[in-house]
């Protein structure tokens, strides 16, 4: 009995020696995995918005990108986000759409510009937006639903042009796990305060998606991938609740009323 007791306690202790050693290696750089990772995701984010780009309508105004520019440059300047790696590019399309690609490709549909009713609930996209991208859930959203292995295989050079075409679609037009989208949420809210902007409208937002959905097509994708939006909303108010933020200045609804009139102008 005494030397099982003996032996059990030594395949204890090897076993412990053994995970703590284990656990000192960084298997991530010994198998190369997060560098490739990385290079997986510049080279497909580069990729996904060249098809866009040679498919879609680019609006390349000055007046107009610099308007939601400076929006975008608030928000990460305020939060210590790298403004220098995100890269803002609006489509003249009429669809209710915005939506972040691998390699902080940030993509933003004049349909959802002109469908605001103030800045702030368009700040409130462009913050749930960025935090997609800093949350990391653009590329782990892809590994889940389409494999690493087909990445990479598509980064190459190598990935059929219908399975590019159904990665793509996957970003556009559905929705982050639930999880998700509320961890994107809430932390767009705190983006927001620290901006020193108030996230009640983005809630708004979310509360009048969710009353027109029923009577919208379902192409307009922000709209469609986010039935939850009511829940959504209420777990912002829940959030901001007994916090003071300042409103939307007279001054502020006047220009963005001037950056709609541009979009639809052009």
């Amino acid at each position: 009995m005494k030397k099982i007791l003996i032996e059990l306690v030594l395949t204890g202790a090897i076993i412990a020696v053994v995970w703590l050693g284990l656990s000192q290696i960084d298997w991530m750089k010994l198998l190369n995995i997060e560098p490739t990772t990385q290079t997986t995701e510049e080279k497909i984010g580069d990729l996904f918005w060249k098809m866009l780009k040679n498919t879609e309508s680019e609006i390349t105004s000055d007046s107009i990108v610099a308007s939601v520019d400076s929006m975008l440059t608030r928000i990460c300047t305020a939060n210590s986000i790298d403004r220098k790696k995100v890269k803002l590019h609006l489509l003249r399309k009429d669809e209710i759409n915005a939506f972040a690609l691998p390699n902080n490709h940030l993509v933003i549909y004049s349909g959802l510009i002109t469908s605001c009713e103030n800045e702030a609930e368009l700040y409130g996209v462009l913050a749930h937006e960025l935090a997609h991208m800093e949350k990391n859930h653009v590329m782990n959203k892809l590994i889940k639903e389409i494999g690493l292995s087909v990445l990479i295989s598509m980064s190459t050079g190598n990935g059929n042009t219908e399975i590019m075409k159904e990665a793509l679609k996957h970003l556009s037009s559905t929705a982050y796990d639930r999880k998700l989208e509320t961890e994107a949420d809430l932390t767009a809210v705190d983006y927001l305060e620290k901006a020193g902007i108030d996230p009640e409208p983005f809630a708004n937002f979310l509360y009048s998606l969710a009353d027109e959905t029923k009577n919208l097509p379902s192409q307009i994708y922000w709209i469609s991938t986010h039935p939850e939006s009511k829940e959504r909303a209420e777990k912002i108010i829940e959030h901001i609740k007994c916090k003071n933020f300042p409103k939307v200045e007279k001054k502020d609804s006047l220009r963005f009323e001037r950056l709609k009139e541009k979009i639809k102008q052009k």
